[in-house]
């Protein structure tokens, strides 16, 4: 069992950051390989043509042992998911008719590019929304999803954890499902992928897109994507030089090249190769391999199980634990509660969550402690009647 690592980090400790949903703090480790490609502009006679290529490499190959896919070539760089997912909808058609479907509410980087993908073929954006029940919540609203795809389903994009509130979905029966009726799956595992396992093999996504600065504790403004087979000879949606064949070669460049890199590679952000960026988000994946997502989904169930009990008994609702995420959940509050009572009450304790539609969203990381959720506890009882 792990142990809290909040000496990996600089967290001060005069706060309580459950917000890991929002940002994760920066490892000290990933602080000093930022600031070591920041001092190497200085000189940039010492940056080498291999230094373009070798820290995204072994990005590619950490993200790879990290989702246990095979070959790190599908793997690609990105600043973002919504770009990730604009790779993904450039590359697919739809007929007439057909649908893609997205859970409700989910977040806007994995609803707009369908939305526009589906204006442009007079196609539906299909939205399941959650049971109007608390009972069995995310046990039905999966059951809905399930029931939701048909033989006009194209796509479905979703995610392993609903952002707003944790709800769990369940990727392998909706992949078993997709494959079905002859969809793609397409995964946004910003809010999963580092604080949980996830194993491309055995989901079988057609596209997994990841932010990079949440739970693989990298910086802001880059991420990590992985492309199937259906993607292999795609367009990308920017021509660059770099993810061009043979683009190793700087002597070469003036020779143009119709052929792209290999593998996934085509997809890749122009100036992927970027100094600061990517040897911090790499320092972040080391850590997580070395810690194992496995191992800190237990940990965070460890120091979170007795505190939501005890807001349970108070009349809060928690989702049950089966349809959920341990690292990231959603309280809702016993009704006559004053919501903006709570903000103001929390935010003087030093006391960080965040607040997404009726839920507070509890994220808490391998730095917390089960002290930091029972404070967050007795606070939150303070407010209540």
């Amino acid at each position: 069992m792990l142990t809290c690592k909040r000496n990996k980090f600089t967290l001060p400790p005069s706060i309580t950051y459950l917000n890991c949903a929002y940002m994760s703090p920066l490892l000290k480790s990933a602080e000093k390989a930022g600031i070591r490609g920041l001092r190497a502009k200085r000189n940039p006679a010492l940056i080498s043509n291999e230094d373009f290529f070798s820290d995204s490499n072994e990005l590619r190959k950490a993200f790879a042992q990290l989702i246990h896919a095979p070959d790190p070539l599908r793997v690609v760089i990105i600043p973002s998911v919504s770009y990730g997912m604009a790779t993904v909808a450039r590359n697919i058609r739809l007929r007439k008719g057909e649908n893609v479907v997205v859970a409700d509410q989910q977040f806007p980087s994995n609803f707009y590019p369908w939305k526009r993908l589906c204006d442009d073929y007079e196609a539906e954006v299909k939205v399941i929304s959650p049971p109007d029940t608390m009972i069995d919540r995310g046990k039905k609203w999966n059951e809905r999803i399930l029931e939701s795809i048909t033989i006009g389903t194209r796509v479905v994009a979703i995610a392993p954890l609903h952002w707003a509130d944790g709800t769990r979905f369940d990727l392998m029966a909706i992949r078993k499902r997709s494959e079905e009726v002859g969809a793609l799956l397409i995964v946004d595992g910003t809010q999963g992928v580092g604080a949980m396992p996830f194993d491309v093999q055995s989901i079988r996504p057609d596209a997994l897109i990841c932010a990079g600065y949440k739970w693989l504790l990298g910086p802001y403004g880059i991420g990590l994507a992985w492309y199937g087979k259906y993607f292999d000879e795609g367009v990308p949606i920017e021509e660059n030089w770099i993810n061009r064949l043979h683009s190793e070669d700087f002597t070469n460049l003036v020779n143009y090249q119709s052929q792209y890199q290999p593998g996934a590679l085509r997809y890749e952000v122009g100036e992927h190769s970027n100094f600061i960026l990517v040897p911090m988000l790499l320092k972040g994946i080391q850590q997580l391999n070395n810690w194992k997502p496995e191992r800190i989904e237990a940990y965070c169930r460890q120091i979170t199980q007795e505190p939501l009990n005890m807001l349970k008994e108070k009349g809060f609702w928690i989702e049950d634990e089966a349809w959920r995420g341990a690292h990231l959940f959603g309280i809702r509050l016993p009704s006559g509660s004053d919501l903006e009572k709570i903000k103001a009450h929390l935010l003087r304790h030093k006391i960080f969550v965040s607040y997404r539609g009726n839920a507070i969203r509890v994220s808490p990381g391998i730095y917390n402690t089960e002290s930091d959720v029972k404070r967050l506890v007795r606070e939150l009882l303070k407010t209540v009647k």
